[in-house]
C-alpha cells in the first residue's frame, strides 16, 4: 500500500483544520480554490514528514496527536461541538506548521514540492507554488504569513532544516 493511503486521513483532517482555522472568502468557488491551496500544502508537508511508507504507516498505526494544541493557539474554543468531532484527532501539529509555512511562502513551497515530488512538483502543486491573484483573495488568511506565523512559527525551523539537508540551496 503506497504512503499515500496512509496519509490520506490526515492529509484530509489536516486540511479541514486549516480551512476552518483560516476561513476562506465567501462563495463556493472562494472555497474550493482555498481547499485545493490547503491540501496541496498539507500533502507536500505530509510527505517530507513522512517520506517512506514505513514512517506513514507508523503515524497511520499510532495517531498525529490531534488539533488540541492548534486549537489553543488559534484560539478555538475547546467547548465547542466542531472541537469535539472525531476527525480531529487526526490533525497533526507539524504536519499543519509545515503546511503553513509552504501557504505563507510560495518560494519555499517550491523548494518543499521539489523534494517532495521530484519532477511532477511544478504541475502537480501549481496553486501552492504559483499561486494566482485569484488563489490570493480566495485564501487570503490561509496565506498571510502574519496570521499563520502562530502555527508556522511551531515547528518550521525542522522544515527548512530538512529542506536544506534533502535540497541544497
Amino acid at each position: 500500500m503506497p504512503a499515500d493511503d496512509f496519509l490520506s486521513p490526515i492529509v484530509a483532517a489536516t486540511t479541514r483544520w486549516l480551512v476552518q482555522a483560516y476561513p476562506p472568502a465567501r462563495g463556493a468557488l472562494q472555497r474550493g480554490l482555498a481547499e485545493a491551496q490547503a491540501r496541496q500544502a498539507v500533502t507536500v508537508a505530509a510527505l517530507l514528514r513522512y517520506p517512506t511508507e514505513l514512517d506513514a504507516e507508523l503515524v497511520a498505526l499510532s495517531g498525529p496527536g490531534g488539533a488540541s494544541r492548534l486549537d489553543w493557539i488559534t484560539g478555538a474554543d475547546a467547548a465547542a461541538p466542531e472541537c469535539t468531532e472525531a476527525w480531529r484527532s487526526w490533525v497533526d501539529e507539524v504536519v499543519t506548521s509545515w503546511a503553513a509555512c509552504l501557504l505563507g511562502s510560495p518560494a519555499l513551497a517550491t523548494r518543499a514540492a521539489a523534494a517532495a515530488h521530484g519532477d511532477t512538483a511544478p504541475v502537480a502543486f501549481r496553486r501552492l507554488t504559483d499561486p494566482t491573484e485569484e488563489d490570493h483573495r480566495s485564501a487570503a488568511l490561509l496565506r498571510h504569513p502574519d496570521v499563520l506565523a502562530p502555527i508556522a512559527d511551531l515547528h518550521g525551523a525542522e522544515l527548512r532544516d530538512r529542506l536544506q539537508a534533502a535540497l541544497p540551496a
